[in-house]
């Protein structure tokens, strides 16, 4: 598929390689190991196969902390089902305050209607012990469910780590998540505790969000208690009658001491959720011991994050992103928080935090970049980036203009560092390294441990070609089990029932010869807004409540270097029709019932939505007929229960494609 060998648009000096953590790694291993790889090829090659050895090195490099040893580094390989470290006993939080010190700042942190301000390394211990102590008061236990519907402000970061330092199971939702997509995911794991805020500050405006509150609080009967954390600005404070209400500032009086229990290493760390095209959200649940042991390797490995560093990438708390950025404290970084919309008061808001911030590594949705560019934002003119070391997209392919755009507006010698990864296990499989050169809408690598493969229908790996991106090994941080899936049969058709016993993530990808790999987006019809997944079946909960709607079908489409493209198809009672008014019910309903991320780009009246015989809505097919494929080759009228719809599809796709064609 490959014409031409492109040119790299970045290549790290000499020095800038040699300074970088991947490069003092393979340093070690040379002298602790007496291992020498001569390329990155050679050095992932080894880490994909001698497992043991590798991730007990991560462990060993990172000098990684635990109360007792592991008997074993794999003892079981089977996925899934895989057992990492049997016996060793750790804690997340325990891992973080090993690098508190007095010289830097643990948080930076700014708000739309708060100025950069920073907590020591210090306050952070000292509020995490008070909060973890009031928990204990609560009757929180190890195993306990801990949940918080919070933005991404200093206090998420603090109840998270309490919750943690018990051994309580931390889950978080966004307040810009309405009530519908909220309870849907906390509902399935129970929480005794639920951390709250009443309005939250987005784009210059106050969001009221008592409703919604009193509304979670009245659909969760688990919660024995419930923690206000007020924000400036919102007024409200709703009295709720059934669980004890307390008050954050009230929590930070204990003068208490940071107790940090040893847990197991496959203990429950948190559940964060990856909605599939059928069924209710997927509680996802990962371990304390995974998530450290993969967040040192890729944040330090791939991102050469360290300490001294200042780490900010832009994410709401709701995004697996606020996850991985937390894991910042694992190396000791600053983590650099930013609650709000990026564009307000304009794009220009994140690179002017970069500088004020002292940000070195930073890190947004792929979306973004292409806004600033649109926008003509030249970030080097608005603010000092020398610092900055690296710039990280996910979420979406990120465009070779926006590559080309970075080079030219933020700074010509910064490295550029896309990941692609997911929320199911917390990382990335692929991404980047500071000693290999970057090329124009590809990503550098497959990550260190990740046996990534590109597989055409038949499992077969391919080389330049586009097939379902596959990970042949375990690793660590891959999910434990799904909340509630007592046999496992949830998490296996999940990522296990199409190449058995290989875990295949849902997108489209082509290894280059070069070891680069490209992203094309999903190769399923989960719905995938600014890097927060969303299933169908919540936003046709939502739809098909309308009185008018008798059915409805969504694809969302990725295309790359374009703005993604969701059309929502509807099929209505007699007499009713798709005018203005219907249209916009609808919009209102799928923004508060799930988010403004997800509201469609287009509402199509269609004349039935095609099923299979089982009654399955047909996403996938009509996705692929939207992307340009024939008709032929994604649908089998035989095994239809309404195949006289496609032609209406057809002609629909072929309109759509022309339109594209124009943008």
């Amino acid at each position: 598929m490959s014409g031409t060998e492109p040119l790299p648009i970045w290549t790290p000096t000499p020095a800038f390689a040699a300074a970088s953590v991947i490069a003092d790694y393979q340093r070690w291993l040379q002298r602790s190991r007496g291992l020498r790889f001569d390329s990155y090829e050679e050095l992932w090659r080894w880490s994909v196969t001698d497992l043991t050895a590798f991730w007990q090195s991560i462990w060993d490099y990172f000098e990684l902390q635990a109360v007792a040893p592991a008997s074993a580094v794999l003892a079981d390989a089977r996925m899934p089902g895989a057992r990492w470290f049997d016996g060793a006993r750790l804690n997340y939080v325990q891992q973080v305050f090993r690098h508190a010190r007095a010289g830097q700042p643990a948080i930076r942190f700014a708000g739309e209607s708060a100025p950069l301000a920073e907590m020591s390394w210090a306050e952070l211990q000292r509020q995490v012990a008070s909060v973890a102590a009031a928990l204990r008061q609560m009757g929180v236990q190890p195993g306990d469910r801990v949940a918080a519907y919070l933005p991404n402000i200093p206090q998420t970061v603090v109840a998270f780590l309490a919750a943690a330092s018990i051994g309580a199971t931390w889950s978080v939702c966004a307040p810009e998540m309405g009530p519908v997509a909220v309870l849907d995911r906390l509902r399935q794991i129970e929480p005794k505790v639920l951390f709250a805020t009443p309005g939250y500050r987005y784009g210059g405006r106050q969001h009221d969000r008592s409703e919604v509150l009193r509304e979670l609080l009245a659909g969760l009967p688990s919660v024995r208690h419930w923690v206000l954390v007020r924000q400036p600005g919102v007024a409200s404070e709703p009295s709720i009658a059934g669980p004890t209400r307390h008050l954050w500032d009230d929590l930070l009086r204990d003068g208490a001491e940071l107790r940090i229990e040893p847990l197991p290493f496959d203990h429950p760390l948190w559940v964060v959720y990856s909605s599939g095209t059928t069924g209710m959200p997927k509680p996802i649940v990962h371990g304390h011991g995974g998530i450290v042991v993969e967040h040192l390797k890729m944040l330090g490995l791939h991102c050469d994050l360290r300490a001294g560093d200042v780490y900010h990438w832009f994410s709401s708390s709701g995004w697996i992103m606020w996850n991985v950025q937390v894991g910042g404290l694992l190396l000791g970084s600053t983590i650099a928080l930013v609650d709000g919309s990026p564009g307000w008061p304009d794009l220009g808001r994140l690179w002017r935090l970069v500088d004020e911030a002292g940000v070195t590594a930073f890190g947004a949705g792929a979306a973004f970049f292409a806004n600033c560019m649109k926008a003509g934002i030249e970030p080097a003119r608005i603010a000092d980036l020398s610092r900055l070391k690296m710039v990280g997209s996910t979420g979406s392919p990120l465009a070779p203009e926006a590559y080309e755009w970075i080079g030219q507006h933020v700074r010509a010698d910064v490295w550029i560092n896309p990941v692609s990864g997911g929320t199911d296990f917390a990382s990335a499989f692929v991404g980047g390294v500071p000693t290999l050169p970057v090329y124009a809408g590809e990503m550098q690598c497959r990550c260190l441990g990740a046996k990534v493969e590109a597989f055409d229908d038949a499992g077969r790996a391919l080389v330049d070609e586009v097939g379902e991106l596959v990970c042949t090994a375990p690793l660590p941080s891959m999910p434990l089990r799904f909340w509630g899936d007592a046999d496992g049969r949830r998490l296996h058709e999940s990522y296990f029932d199409v190449y058995p016993g290989v875990w295949r993530h849902g997108d489209w990808v082509r290894i280059t010869p070069r070891g680069g790999v490209i992203i094309y987006g999903r190769s399923d019809a989960t719905i995938n807004r600014h890097g927060i997944r969303m299933g169908t079946s919540e936003l046709y909960r939502l739809v098909e409540d309308e009185p008018e709607v008798l059915d409805s079908l969504v694809v969302d489409l990725e295309y790359l270097g374009r703005a993604s493209w969701m059309t929502l198809f509807v099929v209505l009672r007699d007499g009713a029709a798709l005018d203005e008014a219907l249209v916009e019910r609808l919009k209102r309903r799928i923004r508060a019932g799930l988010s403004p991320h997800h509201v469609p780009t287009e509402i199509v009246q269609a004349p039935d939505v095609p099923r299979t015989l089982s009654g399955k809505k047909m996403e996938v097919p009509i996705k692929k007929l939207m992307l340009g494929q024939e008709l032929s080759k994604v649908a089998n009228a035989d095994a239809m229960a309404n195949a006289s719809c496609l032609p209406w599809y057809r002609d629909f796709a072929g309109r759509h494609l022309a339109r594209q064609q124009e943008r």
